[in-house]
């Protein structure tokens, strides 16, 4: 499909309205689990673009890269919020920010010359690595008593971006479970983590947005790679949404949650790579 100049108004209706629900699912479970809303919104985005008729071989590469756009904003909340409690380790962040960030902009040349199939196989697979971490990872496992430093860290940190990349999320997925298995507790680690998602998603976006994408995978209002109509509803209906799940986050029990939605993610990943397969 071509986009017009001015784009069908049914078109936009329907985008909007595919993208505000997207958008309000992401923020329940932002406040619900915290899990970051990359993990979500990178297949969202990209089933939601395919209803609409869009495709070829760049769809992947702007669900990724709007993604991390909105990523941006919200890690970038988040750490601020967090910095008020006290919780962001400072010294941690500072010492992985350098390798993080060469990370991220080496996973942001990479998705830009991968096709969209290549990229869901890469999604499905690491995202199934996610999933299982969630449904099955203990709070007593560990790998050290505190997070590397000197050739350990300079080694780690830029995987960390750049797996971050490829999948279109930002610190949670990748740094809290890292994290924790060095002995951070988890509140600080999902603190310090949110700043992680900045220092992952910044650098990538910038090259993104110079990145452009073919007619067929180019939803209406999108610069370089990244769709903007959808990064400014996501981030609006997360507002809105992320307080109430925070308030069920309260009154339910999130370990039976958590296992929850790590069956969903196995399910949303093996599907990915189902459809990765068969194209």
């Amino acid at each position: 499909m071509t986009p017009e100049l001015m784009p069908d108004p049914v078109l936009l209706m329907q985008m909007t309205a595919l993208l505000a629900v997207i958008g309000a699912f992401a923020g329940v479970l932002a406040g619900l689990l915290g899990v970051g809303g990359g993990i979500v919104l990178v297949p969202a985005y990209f089933y939601a673009f395919s209803v609409l008729g869009y495709g070829g071989d760049q769809l992947m590469q702007v669900s990724v890269a709007t993604s991390l756009a909105t990523i941006i904003v919200t890690s970038l909340r988040s750490v601020l919020s967090h910095n008020k409690t006290g919780a962001v380790i400072w010294p941690v962040l500072r010492g992985w920010a350098p390798g993080i960030m060469v990370g991220a902009v080496a996973g942001m040349l990479v998705v830009a010359q991968l096709r969209s199939t290549t990229l869901q196989l890469l999604f499905g697979v690491l995202a199934v690595t996610v999933g299982l971490y969630m449904a099955l990872g203990r709070s007593h496992w560990r790998l050290g008593s505190e997070m590397p430093a000197g050739p350990a860290r300079l080694s780690m940190s830029p995987v960390v971006g750049f797996l971050s990349v490829l999948m279109g999320v930002g610190g949670g997925s990748f740094g809290v479970p890292l994290m924790t298995l060095y002995g951070t507790p988890v509140h600080r680690a999902v603190a310090t983590a949110a700043g992680f998602g900045l220092l992952i998603a910044a650098p990538a976006v910038l090259g993104f947005l110079l990145s452009p994408v073919a007619a067929e995978a180019r939803p209406p209002w999108t610069v370089g790679s990244v769709n903007v109509a959808a990064f400014l509803l996501t981030i609006g209906m997360t507002l809105i949404t992320t307080p109430l799940g925070v308030r069920l986050a309260h009154s339910l029990d999130a370990l039976p949650l958590r296992r929850v939605f790590a069956v969903f993610l196995l399910l949303v990943a093996a599907n990915m790579i189902r459809k990765a397969l068969a194209g």
